[in-house]
């Protein structure tokens, strides 16, 4: 047992250094002797590269694994020790064990709707490339699609209108050549647009005398006060609650299982439900209460959604998973998306949209009294909250909701460490980043934009030099600070690949370079996408990183990160996707 003795002094010496790194409150927990059976551990892992994401021991040659977490790791030759009758040797056979991916930001629910909509998004995830292409997905959506046919209406997911050749959104008149009788809601890549049919927005009771809501707009046609099918924001979102089908609680569930599968693809252990509303979250619990849940997932509702915050005050709020379901805290939003031109900007868009003078620069959600009040709500309960603020202004407003709640809840005492959350910052001025590392703002950053849209922000929506330096990852290192890196699912697919392929390349679709001062090491892309982003849930004592008593979540790659040409990185493919020592994906 000497081995486990130097090992677990290893993982507290990888504490101090994780300390160092500012992720503080890291440990470790050994696993005594008499806990391992005498048919040795239940699983041993050799045979290609184990990266740990530990900066004290990168890399191993062997991982024990017993009851769901990692025992021993090391050298073969004294991992072997562990090896009896019962156990499984697990030989890689060259390819890569890494942590479990975690992710920072998505929205499992918002993916269940994309895995059973018609897919809308253009290449190279879809075949749509302009709007006749994508009137006729939906057309034969409509005539094969189970889902349609039980619904009785259509969705659509993910086109973009920066990718369409026409360079515009669908309108009414153009899903009504679709279909009149069946209504069709064709939701933007962004998630912050969607283009409605005449039978759609029948639905949603919007006419030409519906007023814009605050924080949203309903297009018009020209000269007109009639809608011309596009909603804005909140013209979207508060049209949905017309939208959605009323769903029973076993099709709500297998909406979630349908998504869970797809992030079980790409290798994550660990799946974040952002803005989650009140059905979505029972709905989830149900899951879980089914044991519907192969990885664990935090959820993050609504803060303006919460009703009486039942949820907050249940079992499921917690640190701990029960049936692999928390809640972790709250979600707000404060602006829109950069590509759709809706992001609160302190500049003007280098092109507005049609009908939008020359000094537009997008819109808040709210005012700064109201978002300073969500923020003081969250800091009263001590709740983790999680802010989406892709513009500058936004984030100014974002910053200052913080300071005025550190200064009243935190005084004089020291700052209590709730590690309230950035999310996207795509557009994060370098003087903004000083204020996040003061007031221990977290930033979850979005560098595939640099690959999606980094084209379009430097044509139409930033220009140089901001779309050089969206989701500024080098300024954040530079200030000490560490961050995450997501894919904001269903708004691209929940590829780990794509992520780390963009935060360390940031190659736009034409093989242009943005930002390459914002370029990272591999290393430290898998990190954001594992360590850090376990840290960020308050999750890394016991994921993350492959040590001495964490869970033993796995990825295994076809090809090593460190060591592939940076260029070939989004070449790698996840072959198997492991959650405490079981497999819980195996690529065909």
């Amino acid at each position: 047992m000497a081995m486990l003795r130097r090992q677990f002094a290893a993982a507290l010496a990888a504490t101090t250094g994780l300390g160092a790194l500012g992720l503080t409150g890291c440990s470790t927990l050994g696993v005594p002797s008499a806990a391992i059976p005498p048919g040795g551990v239940q699983l041993l892992y050799w045979g290609g590269p184990i990266l740990t994401m530990n900066d004290a021991q990168p890399q191993v040659e062997a991982v024990a694994v017993h009851a769901g977490r990692i025992v021993a790791l090391g050298r073969r030759d004294e991992v072997a020790r562990w090896q009896g009758a019962a156990t499984q040797v697990v030989d890689l056979q060259g390819r890569t064990l890494i942590p479990g991916f975690v992710d920072p930001h998505s929205h499992l629910g918002g993916v269940g709707l994309q895995a059973i909509a018609a897919n809308l998004l253009p290449p190279p995830d879809g075949p749509n490339t302009g709007i006749a292409q994508l009137q006729d997905t939906l057309r034969q959506y409509i005539a094969t699609s189970p889902d349609a046919r039980e619904l009785q209406m259509a969705f659509g997911f993910g086109y973009d209108d920066s990718q369409l050749a026409e360079h515009r959104h669908p309108t009414r008149d153009e899903l009504d050549a679709v279909s009149t009788s069946v209504p069709i809601v064709a939701i933007h890549q962004s998630g912050h647009f969607a283009a409605l049919n005449s039978k759609a927005l029948e639905r949603a009771r919007i006419t030409a005398d519906t007023p814009d809501p605050q924080g949203g707009i309903i297009r018009r046609r020209p000269g007109s006060r009639e809608p011309d099918g596009v909603l804005e924001e909140n013209a979207y979102f508060g049209a949905l609650q017309h939208l959605m089908p009323a769903l029973s609680e076993a099709q709500a569930i297998r909406w979630l299982e349908k998504s869970q599968a797809l992030y079980l693809q790409f290798g994550y252990t660990t799946v974040q439900d952002g803005r989650a509303d009140p059905g979505g979250v029972a709905t989830a619990v149900a899951a879980a209460q089914q044991g519907k849940f192969k990885v664990d997932v935090v959820s993050y509702p609504d803060i303006l959604t919460l009703g009486e915050g039942r949820f907050m005050q249940g079992p499921y709020y917690s640190r701990s998973y029960r049936q692999h379901f928390r809640i972790g805290g709250v979600k707000l939003t404060l602006d829109g998306s950069p590509q759709g031109k809706t992001a609160w900007l302190t500049q003007p868009y280098v092109q507005p949209p049609a009908g939008q003078p020359r000094s537009y620069a997008g819109y808040g959600v709210m005012s700064d009294a109201q978002a300073t009040a969500q923020m003081e709500k969250a800091f009263a309960h001590n709740w983790q909250i999680l802010v989406h603020a892709n513009g500058d202004a936004a984030i100014d407003q974002m910053i200052l909701a913080v300071q005025t709640a550190r200064a009243r809840y935190d005084g004089a005492t020291p700052m209590r460490d709730r590690r309230p959350v950035l999310i996207h910052g795509q557009t994060l001025r370098h003087d903004q980043v000083a204020a996040l590392r003061r007031l221990g703002i977290f930033p979850s950053l979005f560098p595939m934009h640099t690959y999606y849209w980094g084209d379009w922000h430097r044509s139409e929506v930033l220009g140089d030099p901001r779309a050089q330096n969206i989701s500024p990852t080098g300024w954040v290192l530079a200030q000490g600070l560490r961050f995450t890196t997501h894919h904001d699912a269903p708004v691209v697919l929940p590829s780990s690949i794509r992520v780390l392929d963009a935060t360390v390349n940031r190659r736009t679709r034409s093989g242009q370079v943005l930002g390459p001062e914002h370029r990272v090491t591999p290393w430290v892309a898998l990190q954001a996408m594992t360590l850090w982003a376990a840290y960020q849930h308050f999750e890394e004592d016991h994921k993350g990183s492959i040590e001495l008593g964490k869970l033993a979540d796995f990825a295994v790659l076809s090809g090593n990160p460190l060591t592939m040409p940076p260029s070939q990185l989004s070449q790698l493919q996840v072959l198997q996707t492991i959650k405490e020592g079981v497999v819980v994906y195996q690529a065909p």
